[in-house]
């Protein structure tokens, strides 16, 4: 959630710090700051707000040394103020803290040093760390953080320098991710590849509970116990311009754009002869046979995936599936079967309630399929198999191509199963495969049309209040609608289940409410067109997502965004785009920051 970049090496260490954390400002943040280490000495600066503040005053006052370490603060402890600010330091100033991550006994450290003379100058958990790291400190700054880490609980992805010490920056992660970029004459620290790939696209991954000894000539790997670590280098393939708006005014634009291609490259390396081939699940025919239960895990976006993929599983497999908010699951004791089939959805692999509950799941000898976007990642890295969604680097914090992505991996797997088991005849699988293959195609439709959803989002975007409606597939289609229409518009949203309407939320109609009905399962069309009468009566204004063919829904509706058709089970793959599109446009009439929406990150790695 938060962003940390360190740099050790013989340029100015500011200037690739603050480039740095500019990359990672998609994550989230309320604050940020520098530890440079000049000549023995360490200088910090850190301010409340936008990273362009601290860089103006940074510009006013220089700040140089050619090691540092930075990071961009999303509060957990303590609101957003300079004092909270990263890097915390020792009181004497000479040792550095930047920390992503929760610790857990914050409050009993906090007291076991105050009773030994620290005096505190925040309110957050982080600055436990420098004092318990000046604490042990006996000459060796490895050995000093070793011995601190000991004592902590909770997650972390730390960075930390000492003026005693300008030669090195330590790190280590617990649970929060952690890479360290591999340069000549110089290395790096980031909590995301895209801080460092302008200089480097070497990388080591840090696994849990390591630490790492980071010089300007060397990078040296130790697990808990001190013992050296060999790591194979992963070399980046995707180019820093893929992390740019390319000409979009935002970066959440861009990427509902890019959708189409997203989808053909997770599609076509697994779509070989006329048949789906995912030799990543590791499954055979009797282990397909056997399968007996599926559970879904995940949160925010990937979880109302999880439901698309519940409803299209249960009803072509007759596969029961549980799906389960992760921040939910590991506090409700939960029964894990190990014969079951165990599935955690990610965008960034690093979700902390997902990690959680893939490592619950694991436990209890499950075992655990991810699907991330990731590669590297923590989910990705502990899961027993993988399904990458190859949808390329996601900037804005509010997920599109991931989550169309995350379906179609759904949809595959749904396909691999049934042919396995036998549940989809031969006619039907090939039906079904082509069809899949003319989405990306579809989705590009959708988006040439666009204009008719800006129109509809200029005309209604000052609302209060609106409402999803749908039923079965598009009900949750509907709720990552509705989170998509409050998180960058700040619009109040709800989505319903359409038969529910009566049973309570009908009361919230009233002149003049936006109702959004998803209309795209044929067999429910009457259904439907009944809950658009019922909010109509109401005085609502009905804007429909649906094919051309629904004239019952179309008829009824004062506004219609038409689709194209595709078989039932594919159809949230195409009707979603309007809903992000029209969530995107009526932030932009609203004069908000798309990319950054007000209290969010991107990759919540905290509980």
């Amino acid at each position: 959630m938060c962003g940390i970049v360190g740099y050790i090496g013989d340029k100015q260490a500011t200037d690739i710090l603050l480039d740095g954390l500019s990359k990672l400002e998609y994550r989230g943040y309320d604050s940020a700051g520098v530890a440079v280490n000049e000549d023995g000495r360490l200088q910090v600066e850190k301010k409340k707000g936008r990273l362009a503040v601290l860089a103006g005053l940074l510009e006013a006052e220089p700040v140089k040394g050619c090691a540092g370490i930075g990071h961009t603060r999303w509060a957990t402890h303590g609101a957003p103020s300079d004092e909270n600010s990263h890097p915390h330091t020792s009181m004497a100033g000479d040792i550095a803290v930047v920390h992503n991550g929760i610790i857990e006994n914050f409050q009993k450290l906090r007291d076991l040093l105050g009773s030994k003379g620290y005096a505190f100058s925040s309110q957050t958990d982080t600055e436990v760390v420098a004092h318990l790291v000046d604490y042990h400190y006996k000459g060796d700054l490895m050995q000093a953080v070793q011995e601190a880490l000991r004592q902590l609980e909770g997650s972390y992805a730390l960075a930390i320098v000492s003026a005693k010490h300008p030669g090195e920056i330590i790190a280590a992660r617990k649970d929060s991710p952690l890479v360290l970029g591999i340069g000549e004459g110089e290395n790096f620290i980031a909590s995301d590849i895209p801080a460092i790939l302008a200089y480097t696209r070497n990388i080591y991954f840090m696994e849990d509970r390591e630490v790492a000894r980071v010089t300007r000539d060397s990078i040296d790997i130790f697990d808990e116990y001190g013992l050296a670590v060999s790591r194979d280098v992963y070399h980046v393939e995707w180019d820093v311009e893929s992390a740019e708006k390319g000409g979009y005014p935002h970066f959440m634009l861009k990427e509902i754009h890019e959708e189409p291609k997203a989808l053909r490259d997770t599609l076509s390396p697994r779509l070989k002869e006329g048949r789906i081939q995912l030799p990543e699940l590791g499954l055979d025919e009797m282990a397909a046979k056997a399968l007996s239960r599926i559970t879904i895990v995940a949160c925010g976006t990937a979880y109302h995936a999880g439901l698309v993929g519940k409803y299209a599983i249960e009803k072509t497999l007759g596969i029961p599936v549980e799906v389960d908010i992760a921040s939910e699951y590991r506090y409700r004791d939960p029964i894990i079967r190990k014969d079951d089939m165990f599935i955690v959805i990610s965008q960034s692999g690093e979700t902390a309630d997902t990690l959680a509950a893939l490592r619950m799941a694991r436990q209890s000898g499950a075992k655990v399929l991810a699907i991330t976007n990731v590669v590297g990642s923590t989910v990705s890295r502990e899961a027993d198999a993988v399904m990458y969604t190859w949808a390329g680097p996601e900037i804005a914090v509010a997920s599109t191509k991931a989550y169309t992505t995350q379906l179609l991996c759904l949809m595959m797997m749904l396909l691999e199963l049934g042919r396995l088991r036998g549940d989809i005849d031969s006619a039907a699988y090939t039906e079904m495969v082509g069809e899949l293959g003319q989405i990306p195609g579809k989705v590009a439709e959708i988006i040439e049309r666009e204009e008719t959803i800006k129109k509809y989002a200029h005309r209604h975007y000052a609302m209060q209040d609106t409402y999803f409606l749908g039923r079965n597939l598009d009900n949750a289609v509907g709720m990552e609608g509705s989170l998509k229409l409050k998180e960058i518009s700040y619009i109040h949203s709800e989505a319903f289940a359409a038969g529910e309407l009566k049973h309570g939320p009908i009361a919230l109609i009233e002149d003049g409410t936006l109702v959004v009905v998803l209309a795209t399962q044929e067999d429910l069309y009457e259904k439907t067109a009944s809950n658009i009468k019922e909010v109509k009566a109401r005085g609502a204004t009905v804007m429909a997502i649906c094919p051309a063919d629904a004239g019952l829904v179309s008829g009824l509706s004062d506004e219609v965004i038409t689709i194209p058709k595709t078989i039932a089970l594919f159809m949230p793959m195409l009707s979603v785009i309007p809903t992000q599109l029209f969530a995107y446009y009526c932030s932009v009439e609203r004069g908000f920051d798309v990319d950054k929406p007000r209290n969010l990150a991107k990759s919540v790695t905290v509980e």
